[in-house]
This record gives C-alpha cells, structure tokens and sequence, in this order.
C-alpha cells in the first residue's frame, strides 16, 4: 500500500499565515498538521511509500521536513512530490495531483490510500487499514459533525446497513443528515485506473470528495467511521480552535 498526501494547495483564507509556509506545516499544539496526520496513519502495516504532493512554492520546505521527520519514523519511506504549479491558476487540483502522482510514479497496480495533509487526527488509523484491506474495495472515512448547518460545508453521505454509501451529495443546502465524508480515502488497485478515467470524461479534476461522488454509482464504496476528534483547518479561527482542542489530547 502507498500512501499519498495531498499537499499542494495555496490556502489563501489563511493569508498571511500561509504566504510563506504550507498549511500542512503549520503548527497546532506543537506539531505540524502534516504530523497529526502521519503518525496516526504510520501503525498501519505494509507501507511501501508515503507520496506528498506539493507545489512548486512549497516543495524545498516539505523536502526539508520530511529529512527531519523521517527520523522519527525511520520505518517510513517519503517521496516528496513537486506538481510544479506555481498558484490558483495553473494548478492541478486534488485529483490532478492524485493522477499525476501515480502516473510519474507508476503506482497504479498497488492499493492507495489518500488523505489532506490538512486533516487532524486524534487516534490511530490503524483500524481503517486493517478495515479496507480486508474489504478490498474503496473506502471513505466518514465522521459525524453532529450539526446540520456544519454539515453544509462537506460531502454529505447516506449509508446502508452494510455501511456501504447509497447517496453522496456535496455541500447541500438541506443536509440529510451530519454524517460527511472527510478527505480520507483507501483505493485498491484494481479501482486505481478509474481515477484517470474520471478525468479523461472531463470530470472536476479538483475536491478529492467528487471522485467518490462519481464512483459510488458504479462500484460499492465502504465507510469507516473515524474514531476520537477529527477537525478541518479552513480558518485562522478554525486554526485556533484546532489548537485548544488538540492542545488537550497533548495534555491527555
């Protein structure tokens, strides 16, 4: 299984915090995102790679943390990936990144699991490992904001009761439920193609949650509820919560 991050976005809402560092670098309760989100995923077994795409803004940066943080997690291979966009206007997208990751890189006849760089974990991810390879079948992480306005802001999702997604609606104004999808995704190799095969049909090449939206009609996606806290960092004031809150498991 490789694992890719996705890191190459420009977070403008957080200007001027964000104009000279990513915002998976930047620090909540004492550690970069990227780090919340690595060491949950790192007791997951059989890690071939961890892919992280950033641009061509921030690549020397996230080069320069993974020399030092891989020796904290010497088991971990890090493979730091320039998509060369230089803002808004010629990049990617977060599929776009996906696609050129596997195709540089020739990835697409192994499992792949994708996450934001910018999502925070309080507990291990082990169990969504362990979970999707013995489904092996796409995976979505799944989270109950516990509000319906919240739940605006996301990818609503309907499952059944083999916790298999039956309807995905992106950011409605009438959430059907607070149930969202959260930029954590498992895709095994036999589902990988279809991502160069959503983009060749002239799909959204960006929000990683529209792959899922497209692919669920066509082949069952899985669910897995992410236990503990998970936040999304979209705001200086989401930033300061980020960090009240995690300040706290820290403590704990």
């Amino acid at each position: 299984m490789n694992i890719l991050i996705l890191a190459a976005g420009y977070a403008t809402r957080l200007y001027p915090l964000t104009l000279t560092k990513a915002k998976p670098l930047l620090d909540v309760a004492g550690k970069p995102m990227m780090e919340w989100v690595i060491d949950n995923l790192a007791p997951i077994s059989g890690i071939s790679k961890v892919f992280v795409v950033t641009n061509n803004k921030f690549a020397a940066d996230f080069q320069t943390w993974a020399d030092a943080y891989s020796k904290t997690q010497p088991k971990l291979a890090f493979e730091i990936v320039n998509d060369q966009s230089t803002g808004d206007s010629d990049k990617l997208g977060a599929i776009g990144d996906i696609d050129y990751v596997i195709q540089k890189y020739g990835i697409e006849t192994e499992d792949l699991l994708v996450v934001a760089g910018d999502n925070l974990f309080s507990e291990s991810l082990e169990g969504y490992g362990t979970f999707a390879r013995e489904k092996n079948m796409p995976v979505l992480g799944v989270y109950d904001v516990g509000s319906l306005e919240e739940a605006k802001k996301y990818g609503v999702v309907a499952i059944d009761s083999d916790c298999v997604i039956s309807q995905f609606v992106e950011k409605p104004t009438v959430p059907p439920s607070t149930l969202i999808g959260i930029a954590l995704y498992y895709y095994p190799a036999h589902v990988v193609p279809s991502i160069r095969q959503y983009l060749a049909a002239g799909n959204n090449p960006d929000q990683p949650g529209r792959f899922v939206q497209w692919l669920y009609p066509h082949t069952p996606v899985a669910t897995w509820s992410v236990p503990g806290t998970w936040f999304d960092v979209g705001s200086k004031e989401t930033l300061e919560e980020a960090n009240r809150i995690f300040a706290q498991h820290v403590k704990a």
